[in-house]
């Protein structure tokens, strides 16, 4: 009963496992402004043997409603046999939106942004699992042959030289997952480690990482392990991936970000509600203007008694047409025979 009940278990774990690599795959993020391109930088060396190179990318913090950058840095693999795919950011539904880099037995779809340092923009160049030993490729890692033995040198052809960090919408990479990808986003993955998440914590809270501090180039580009923001072995960034031009305005990205919150938006939708109230306010101004005209139309009442009392004189004019027959009687009155006796 107690082995059925650990098998349980362990069924039980593995189904969790398999639907949490689903889950944390997209992150419910959309932000309405694209990222800034790559920063050109070194890879500082690697600091022993197991340590896989996860490349820097920025990231969004919608509490400052900017993106920073999380520095490149060597990670632990959790296990023997794992790769790292890189986060990236892709175009969904009017909006950039965030995937979580994993690890997993294969390398997945990054979006088809060229990473550098064996991250091509397909695929990885930069290593394989051997026998549970990390052989590294030299031509495009940093490594000591020195401390580290299991190298090799196989020359990668990279072909990819815009520094895009993007995929669809506007001037983003137009890749698209291969049938490998699709294998690979079936697998089990496990989310980044706790080094990882600490690491991208730590450039969160570091405001010279924020791209509107640093201009698309940070200060601390690439670290020799998770957190090591002030060790000696940091890596500056050389250059901007291109000249950085901020939002217009970064708030209308916000209602984006916070896509279930939508902060960002309330702050525009309320400059324009006062204009609003502004234009409706004239409207009764307009409107009494017409009231005013209506008062004349009121007044209209009072010419009535005026006609009244102008049909009250026409009797009066009636009174001398009754006069004009009596003068006529007069003069009949007034006639010659009268004189005839004289005679």
């Amino acid at each position: 009963m107690h082995n059925i009940s650990r098998i349980r278990s362990i069924v039980f774990a593995l189904v969790v496992l398999a639907m949490s690599a689903a889950a944390f795959a997209q992150i419910g993020i959309s932000i309405s402004f694209a990222p800034p391109e790559l920063p050109v930088y070194e890879q500082p060396l690697c600091p022993a043997p197991g340590y896989l190179w996860t490349p820097g990318y920025w990231a969004y913090g919608d509490d400052f409603d900017d993106y920073y950058w999380v520095p490149g840095t060597w990670v632990m693999a959790p296990e023997p046999g794992l790769l790292w795919t890189p986060a990236y950011w892709g175009w969904s539904n009017g909006g950039y939106v965030f995937n979580e880099g994993y690890w997993g037995p294969q390398v997945g779809f990054y979006g088809g942004i060229s990473y550098g340092f064996g991250y091509t923009g397909e695929g990885y160049q930069g290593g394989r699992w051997q026998n549970g030993q990390f052989f590294y490729n030299s031509s495009v890692n940093n490594v000591s042959v020195t401390d580290i033995h299991n190298v090799y040198n196989t020359t990668v052809v990279n072909t990819t030289t815009v520094r895009v960090s993007y995929n669809g919408g506007t001037g983003g990479i137009s890749a698209r997952p291969t049938a490998q990808d699709e294998v690979a986003a079936r697998a089990t993955h496990i989310p980044p480690v706790a080094a990882q998440t600490q690491h991208a914590q730590a450039a969160h809270t570091n405001p010279q990482q924020r791209a509107s501090v640093n201009q698309g180039k940070p200060a601390v580009a690439a670290t020799p392990k998770p957190g090591a923001f002030t060790d000696k072995a940091v890596v500056p960034a050389k250059a901007a991936g291109a000249p950085y031009k901020a939002p217009a305005k970064s708030a209308a990205a916000k209602p984006a970000a916070n896509a279930p919150a939508a902060h960002p938006a309330e702050p525009q939708r309320a400059t324009p509600a006062p204009a609003e109230t502004k234009r409706a306010a004239p409207e009764p101004q307009h409107a009494q203007p017409a009231a005013r005209p209506a008062e004349p139309q009121r007044a209209t009442p009072p010419p009535a008694p005026a006609e009244t009392k102008r049909a009250a004189p026409e009797p009066q004019r009636a009174e001398p047409a009754a006069r004009a027959p009596a003068e006529k009687k007069q003069p009949e009155e007034k006639k010659p025979p009268e004189e005839k006796p004289k005679e």
